[in-house]
């Protein structure tokens, strides 16, 4: 099979301590963002933070939310890049790329605008963030599965 770099001398895979390194940033902030959505989420479900709205909370934390993603996508390309012939062909990274891709045009177009609506507390604002949430852990499963498979 013919790869076009050698994979040995990629710098994620040259240092001992470049990919955990990098893993653990990628984790961290993978975790700041699903918190800061899970919070708009819980929060439409009418579970805890009470004293403000589901609006409030995605204004307060939004661009937690967008810097956490964008790092979590530059970060996940760095480690893809690491050996992306194992990663192509695993079939759970496939579903954890298709899922975060959902879930973040999910996030930002029918959950955003729910959540900013005044019907954020109704039974379409608890199934679009059951919705949300259930995206959300499952792409947290796929990346879990991918050292299993």
């Amino acid at each position: 099979m013919f790869i076009p770099y050698d994979i040995a001398n990629y710098p994620l895979n040259s240092n001992e301590w470049s990919f955990p390194f990098t893993e653990c940033i990628h984790i961290s902030m993978f975790a700041m963002s699903i918190g800061t959505i899970a919070l708009v989420d819980l929060r439409m479900l009418g579970v805890g933070l009470r004293h403000q709205t589901p609006a409030q909370i995605l204004k307060d934390t939004g661009i937690w939310t967008l810097v956490g993603l964008i790092i979590v996508v530059t970060s996940g390309f760095v480690i893809w890049a690491s050996d992306p012939l194992r990663y192509y062909y695993n079939w759970s990274f496939r579903y954890k790329i298709i899922a975060l891709a959902l879930a973040i045009l999910y996030n930002y177009t029918i959950h955003r605008k729910v959540a900013l609506s005044a019907s954020s507390q109704s039974i379409g604002g608890k199934l679009v963030a059951t919705l949300s949430l259930l995206l959300w852990i499952s792409i947290v499963f796929a990346g879990l599965f991918y050292a299993f498979t």
